[in-house]
């Protein structure tokens, strides 16, 4: 679990900006007590319940798309309560951290491990199924392979989908 709002927390950004990794924490905190409660299966399914239904369907009302995700999941409703705790909070920034040790201060999400080698990407503006989805799996391992890659950019097309 890697998150925005611990790495920007101390960084002056934009007040939209400050704004948006400000309320990133609670669906954050939420994925943390998941991941922690049943596991990186349950984080599998929950994530992506939450990025339709931010993303998509562009709704920002946390306080209803958490626990309408947490459902979707087949994870208690009550998981939701994580989002106004910090409790959780020493286990984000310790994966966080870890993830800037294995990736370095250029960290962003999507943060991958292929063959015990991290980086920040591959950034998709929609999820690859069957064989396409193979096909950027081999890409990410043939770069992973290659000591000298560092990074790779272009701009973006289109919007999100993670239909």
């Amino acid at each position: 679990m890697m998150s925005l709002a611990v790495i920007n927390e101390h960084r002056d950004l934009e007040p939209w900006h400050r704004e948006f990794n400000d309320r990133a924490w609670g669906p954050a905190r939420v994925c943390v007590a998941a991941a922690a409660q049943h596991g990186p299966a349950a984080l599998a399914r929950l994530y992506p319940a939450l990025g339709r239904r931010i993303h998509d369907d562009g709704d920002k009302d946390f306080d209803t798309v958490v626990p309408q995700a947490l459902a979707e999941a087949g994870l208690p409703v009550d998981l939701a309560d994580a989002a106004h705790r910090s409790d959780v909070d020493p286990q984000m920034r310790a994966s966080t951290a870890r993830a800037q040790q294995l990736v370095g201060e250029d960290l962003g999400t999507p943060t991958v491990v292929v063959d015990d080698v991290a980086f920040f990407g591959p950034v998709l503006t929609s999820i690859p199924r069957g064989e396409e989805a193979l096909r950027v799996f081999d890409g990410a391992r043939l770069l992973a392979g290659c000591r000298s890659f560092s990074e790779l950019k272009r701009a973006r097309s289109g919007g999100l989908t993670f239909a």
